[in-house]
């Protein structure tokens, strides 16, 4: 099946909204790990309810009230979990050192071949339960970042162009 033209190409998202059972409690914790991270922060009001945004270059996390108490279910229709990519294991291994001194509880960093044979992360939960998780760039995307436009196809681009590591 040949590619139809795009109608537009993302370079980011933009920003990723989530709801949080108490603005209060989450704001420390999110605080401590976008400074982490190189966000910055801006709270502001949005339909008379406190807002906080985080952001960076290229996007924005925002945390809003929840309307409703019930806890966060990744496996429930929605957000499964939110993954922050920086540029290498080191910096994995910093960032988890860093939350583990915030007090936050991180796995230790390590290889997950079940995702890729080198998917390099650390897990956490937030206040919530959110599922959060900080990755090492990965050789795949490296290689889709720098050869998108030879790639054509839709389904496993870069199997299909013969591309292995």
């Amino acid at each position: 099946m040949s590619q139809e033209s795009p109608v537009a190409r993302v370079t980011t998202i933009d920003h990723l909204y989530l709801a949080v059972r108490a603005l209060e409690r989450s704001e420390p914790f999110y605080d401590g790990v976008m400074r982490l991270l190189d966000f910055r922060k801006k709270a502001s009001t949005i339909a008379g309810e406190r807002h906080l945004h985080y952001f960076n270059q290229v996007t924005q996390l925002t945390l809003r009230p929840a309307r409703g108490a019930a806890a966060h279910d990744p496996y429930a229709p929605g957000l499964h979990h939110l993954c922050f990519r920086v540029g290498t294991r080191h910096e994995v291994d910093a960032v988890a050192r860093a939350l583990g001194a915030l007090g936050i509880d991180a796995t230790a960093p390590r290889v997950y071949p079940e995702y890729s044979a080198d998917y390099y992360a650390s897990f956490f939960d937030d206040p919530d339960g959110i599922r959060l998780e900080v990755c090492a760039e990965r050789w795949m995307r490296t290689v889709v970042r720098e050869r998108w436009n030879e790639l054509r196809e839709f389904d496993d681009p870069v199997a299909r162009a013969g591309w292995r590591r």
